[in-house]
């Protein structure tokens, strides 16, 4: 398996939803945790949700997401997935912004890195790049899955950060499963 080609599509979706979907948390906010029962659904019905964990709260983000929507839902090895994501972007996105991303199948931590999401996003092959500006922001990506992804319960978060990491803009995070053929 190439975990560089898992991680590409998980980071592609963990990022274009993080930019059409909710910007900048803030770290000291007084607001309350969110809990497992009470996490808000992101419409769309993808696997994607916001993180659960203390001091984070999506309600607090700069960013409203409207749609996240993935085909297929779930995944599949070695097909192509299609990625439609929406939002309001509520402040500019700068260059230098920060996607912190780990893949864990199982309980096994597979990857655990930050990355440049301006980069990414100008890896990605979408037609969004920086700086973002505030406004209605659409992106659409459809990605190959390699053949090659073992079975198993993949686990990943993706948190996104201002410049230098300053300030938490959203955190997201998805459950896939992927069985045998």
């Amino acid at each position: 398996m190439k975990v560089t080609n898992l991680l590409s599509v998980l980071a592609t979706a963990a990022s274009a939803s993080a930019l059409s979907i909710n910007l900048m948390s803030g770290l000291n906010d007084q607001s309350p945790m969110i809990s497992p029962a009470t996490v808000p659904t992101i419409p769309g019905g993808s696997p994607i949700t916001y993180c659960v964990e203390a001091n984070y709260n999506p309600k607090n983000d700069l960013v409203d997401i409207e749609r996240i929507s993935i085909d297929p839902n779930p995944p599949v090895v070695g097909k192509s997935l299609h990625l439609e994501v929406s939002g309001d972007v509520k402040q500019r996105i700068e260059e230098g912004a920060v996607l912190a991303v780990e893949v864990k199948l199982g309980v096994i931590r597979l990857i655990k890195k930050d990355f440049d999401f301006c980069d990414l996003l100008s890896q990605a092959n979408v037609t969004v790049s920086c700086p973002i500006e505030p406004g209605h922001l659409e992106v659409i990506k459809d990605q190959d899955l390699p053949a090659q992804i073992p079975p198993g319960k993949f686990v990943v978060s993706a948190h996104l950060y201002t410049t230098g990491k300053k300030e938490l803009v959203t955190c997201l995070h998805t459950e896939i499963t992927f069985g045998r053929k």
